[in-house]
């Protein structure tokens, strides 16, 4: 019986810790806003909380950031809700993020609307357009050596 008891115990702590970091969407996760920014290649961005840096992020660098990404239907894809803080190399993202990191100051929070050919078009992950919000901390130089 204390057996059972436990792998109930252990079985209702994985649903409620899955739940606790489901992400709810923006409410224009669909299509960006029309006061959204909008570069030449399709990506769209507004600032939801200004940043306090003056250095952007260059593509070969490290990021620290947190993030969550939804489908444009409102399907969270991914997330670093109760991961912590995540470094990552820029580099490695899809190339809409790739973009629009770029634009960011450390401290900024943003929404990007990216277009599938930003998204994952050809790769493993969700069809059609997709929608981050990213919360940028810092941005550094990758040490790693190039291959």
């Amino acid at each position: 019986m204390r057996s059972f008891a436990s792998l109930a115990f252990v079985a209702l702590f994985s649903v409620l810790a899955a739940a606790q970091f489901t992400v709810p969407p923006p409410a224009d996760v669909a299509a960006p806003p029309a006061d959204a920014m909008k570069t030449a290649s399709g990506l769209a961005s507004k600032v939801t909380k200004p940043g306090t840096g003056t250095q952007h992020p260059k593509p070969d660098e490290l990021v620290m950031m947190n993030y969550t990404g939804w489908s444009s239907d409102g399907k969270m894809i991914e997330t670093s809700v109760g991961r912590g803080v995540q470094t990552i190399s820029l580099n490695t993202r899809i190339p809409g993020l790739v973009e629009g990191i770029q634009l960011m100051v450390p401290g900024e929070t943003r929404l990007f609307w990216i277009p599938e050919k930003l998204a994952f078009s050809g790769q493993k992950g969700p069809k059609g357009n997709v929608v981050y919000e990213i919360d940028l901390i810092s941005s550094m130089p990758n040490s790693r050596p190039k291959s």
